[in-house]
């Protein structure tokens, strides 16, 4: 019987790519569930050729837009935040891929866990807000969790068969982002649009910034400490350039086990989707031979201090990586917006955490409650 997959953002960079793998194994998979925040026009068009049961349009003003297009065929058509919890709870879903983008994943992800749905957890914000709450809520329904992200996939793939070892340290590699060797002068100067050009990945334009500060690589640094128990410490970040490899494992033996491979999405989503099995895949091989060289670099986190925060944050733990999240969104856009220099974002952020109420609950309302006076706070420094 086919896998059928309820895809939470599927206009987005991730949704769209696991489309196509669903698009190549539509005798294993179905993509019984499709919802996007304000994307209309793409989602009714991933409807029309995929025929979900249902579509979720989060921006209400765009329903009735989405529900009159769909209105010759038998798709259902819901809208609104509470719908997005409601769909993953639906008996038929198998697994669903959390590709929300932020802070607007982690409802519905707790929604899904408590429906005993697997997770193919691409929103590595919820891991990042709440990761102890989330992790336990998997453990109390006895549901996976398997990792989407292409860091985190390949240590979940180097540890298949090693799971009973013990970890010294996890290799998180890093591209170093489109600024890597900037000064900090160069990095005052920088703009939107040369941020988002990364060198090796096509992301959406939130992750492609988060990328240029390195926030990204520091919030996949807590997702790994939740998904794989181990603590910071143990998590080292290392600057690869070419992002051939995705992220390693090294053994109290000293043995290193990684997961090489082109930079593409597609791997790391198919395999959550089939894990155990390796199903075919038709894309760019990594062909070792045409490979010059690989480069591996310290991290430079006076640099890129958002990766220095996201350490500190895990470590005093409690609301504090929540406080840093909702600092981030706020900050990331409004540097997309033309609203900040590229400096003020890693100064705003670290402001925000420092005035934000600190707790050490581990209550999913409390990270809701610091999550709107984070970004309350973060909003006033960015209109100083």
């Amino acid at each position: 019987m086919k896998k059928k997959i309820a895809i939470l953002g599927s206009t987005g960079s991730i949704g769209t790519q696991a489309l196509d793998v669903i698009r190549t194994h539509a005798d294993k998979f179905e993509a019984y569930i499709l919802t996007a925040g304000s994307n209309a026009d793409l989602l009714i068009k991933q409807a029309r050729e995929f025929m979900p049961d249902a579509v979720v349009i989060a921006a209400e003003d765009k329903y009735q837009y989405v529900s009159d297009a769909l209105t010759d065929l038998p798709i259902k058509v819901y809208t609104g935040e509470q719908a997005l919890c409601d769909v993953c709870q639906c008996a038929e879903v198998d697994m669903v891929l959390t590709a929300m983008v932020g802070f607007a994943g982690l409802r519905p992800t707790v929604s899904a866990l408590r429906a005993r749905k697997p997770i193919a957890l691409a929103n590595k914000e919820t891991l990042v807000v709440a990761g102890e709450y989330i992790m336990a809520e998997a453990m109390k329904h006895k549901v996976p969790i398997l990792p989407v992200d292409s860091e985190h996939s390949a240590i979940f793939q180097s540890l298949v068969g090693d799971d009973v070892n013990t970890i010294e340290k996890i290799l998180l590699t890093a591209s170093g982002g489109p600024f890597r060797n900037f000064t900090p002068e160069q990095l005052s100067a920088v703009t939107p649009a040369d941020a988002l050009k990364h060198p090796n990945w096509s992301m959406g334009d939130k992750i492609t910034i988060d990328s240029a500060t390195m926030m990204n690589k520091g919030f996949e640094m807590i997702e790994a400490c939740h998904l794989f128990g181990v603590k910071p410490e143990q998590v080292e970040v290392v600057v690869h350039p070419e992002s051939i490899v995705h992220s390693a494992v090294q053994f109290e033996d000293g043995a290193v086990k990684a997961q090489l491979g082109v930079p593409d999405m597609k791997l790391p989503i198919q395999y959550a989707f089939s894990f155990p099995q390796r199903l075919a895949m038709q894309d760019n091989r990594l062909d070792l031979f045409k490979l010059q060289s690989l480069h591996f670099y310290p991290a430079d986190m006076h640099r890129f201090p958002c990766l220095d925060f996201s350490y500190k944050a895990i470590a005093q733990g409690g609301n504090m990586p929540c406080i840093m999240n909702a600092a981030n969104e706020v900050v990331n856009l409004a540097f997309r917006r033309g609203e900040i220099a590229f400096p003020r974002i890693a100064e705003i952020i670290s402001e925000t955490m420092q005035r934000a109420t600190f707790s050490n609950s581990a209550e999913l309302e409390i990270y809701f409650d610091s999550d709107r006076e984070a970004r309350r706070i973060a909003t006033e420094l960015v209109n100083r």
